[in-house]
């Protein structure tokens, strides 16, 4: 059992961070960090991505929630290791961050967001990050 995060360095991802550790905080359960190798905003590669992921640890580290960050292999399909994680560890939720999106946008990028609703084996969560 576990909550699960699809985690990107945006608003988002800092948003479905903090809502993904409450989750798991409050059900006691262990957090699953899917840390994507792309920054799929700009389509390029995540810098450092492995100091980036250690950086989520010991950030992640200070909340007190057993937690595991995975990165994703590059070229990986997001939605697929974020839906993966979630059957592998019979997750209790997915938390994902979300964006908006002009339809444009939504019909030639498809939408890693809507995979996951429509196939995440468990409830899951989307949440925007706070107006500013």
């Amino acid at each position: 059992m576990s909550v699960v995060v699809g985690y990107v360095a945006t608003p988002e991802g800092g948003a479905a961070l903090d809502a993904a550790v409450a989750e798991a905080e409050a059900r006691k359960v262990p957090l699953v960090v899917i840390l994507s190798e792309r920054s799929h905003r700009f389509g390029a590669e995540a810098p450092d991505v492995e100091r980036h992921a250690e950086e989520l640890r010991t950030r992640l580290a200070g909340s007190g929630v057993e937690h595991e960050v995975r990165v994703t292999g590059k070229g990986n399909d997001v939605a697929e290791e974020i839906i993966g994680a979630a059957e592998a560890s019979a997750a209790h939720l997915i938390v994902i961050g979300l964006r908006r999106r002009s339809p444009v946008g939504k019909l030639l990028l498809g939408s890693n967001a809507q995979r996951i609703l429509l196939d995440a084996p468990c409830p899951v969560l989307a949440v925007k990050p706070p107006v500013t």
